[in-house]
């Protein structure tokens, strides 16, 4: 594939090198329209400067990332870790990034695999709202594991994909809880927008309500805060504060993460309402900590190292040309725990 030097750039512009130099470097001693010309070739052509990078074969170099978006989620602490362990068995280095809500994952990736030489990368989090021709741009093999729903427009052939079906556990979850006599849930959202983990969870919340005819109260659609990490335990219990001050009833609340949950617990604590007896609280994810709260948390557990074992050998195998994209989703498993009980009649 066509890997861009400083030189084809200047040659593509019709300008010489010092002057692509100058606007990478932003000189102010480069015309505007010609600055303006040169970074738009740079960025349709993907180019990321990093000499040392480029002088350097790629595949002298044994080494993976993993961009995580949502770190502060401790569900991903888990994945990494056997992800990292996969890495090792195969005397691969693993890169760790961290992308912040408001970055672009394939913009970050270009640039990271340009300037350590990666041979593939697992995106973990976040959304997928990238187009065709950005995707073909990062010219090594790449796997999106625990990503929001991906788009029609982009055939599969181009991405693989290793999730759970978030909208139908979600439901699941909710489903269980009418089951038990609620019928005022509501729900802990985080990033409720395109087609994002958190709106996917929510639509399977509005899905599960709607069968069961029960009407979607948008005042129980509790949104996080956007200044805060959308899945820490600080946005969930300062949510559920606002919840709560707002004077909305509700008999079980449901966060579409564990940390969430946790957080909303203590919220819930601190307003003197008692789980489950008061309200039932439920999670979605099952990270370690959520069996070991008070009372333990029942929660929709995603099968994660299955799911990272998974992610690593399909990437693994693509590098090593031993197999295509592929796509597998997971079942979730209901794990039942103290903090849900039955309405009395």
């Amino acid at each position: 594939m066509f890997e861009p030097t400083i030189k084809d750039i200047a040659r593509i512009c019709g300008v010489g090198v010092s002057t692509v130099s100058r606007a990478i470097n932003d000189h102010p001693d480069i015309n505007s329209e010609t600055k303006e010309k040169i970074m738009n070739v740079i960025r349709a052509y993907g180019y990321v400067p990093n000499d040392s990078a480029r002088n350097l074969k790629r595949s002298d170099a044994k080494a993976i990332a993993v961009l995580v978006k949502g770190i502060a989620n401790p569900f991903f602490t888990s994945m990494i870790t056997v992800i990292e362990q996969e890495c090792k068995k195969r005397h691969y280095a693993m890169e760790l990034s961290h992308i912040e809500a408001d970055e672009d994952e394939v913009d970050v990736a270009q640039k990271v695999v340009k300037e350590k030489r990666l041979r593939g990368i697992i995106f973990l989090g976040g959304l997928f709202s990238h187009s065709e021709e950005k995707l073909k741009k990062l010219r090594v093999p790449f796997v999106f594991s625990t990503v929001g729903a991906m788009p029609e427009n982009i055939s599969r052939k181009q991405y693989s994909s290793i999730s759970v079906d978030d909208r139908r556990e979600s439901a699941r979850m909710v489903e269980y809880l009418i089951g038990l006599g609620h019928t005022k849930i509501a729900i802990l959202v985080a990033e409720a927008l395109e087609e994002s983990v958190g709106k996917l969870r929510l639509e399977g919340y509005c899905d599960a309500l709607k069968a069961h005819g029960i009407e979607v109260d948008m005042k129980l659609i509790c949104q996080t805060e956007d200044a805060l990490s959308h899945f820490s335990m600080e946005n969930g219990y300062l949510s559920t504060k606002k919840l709560l001050e707002r004077g909305e009833k509700f008999t079980a609340l449901y966060a579409v993460s564990d940390a969430l949950a946790i957080g909303a617990r203590r919220a819930l604590y601190e307003a003197g309402l008692r789980v489950p007896e008061d309200v039932s609280l439920a999670g979605y994810d099952g990270i370690d900590m959520a069996g070991y709260s008070v009372p333990s948390l029942t929660t929709m557990r995603q099968p994660v190292e299955e799911m990272a074992k998974d992610t690593t050998r399909l990437l693994f195998d693509i590098i090593a040309k031993k197999a295509k994209h592929q796509h597998t989703t997971y079942e979730a498993e209901l794990l039942i725990r103290e903090s849900t009980a039955r309405i009395p009649e």
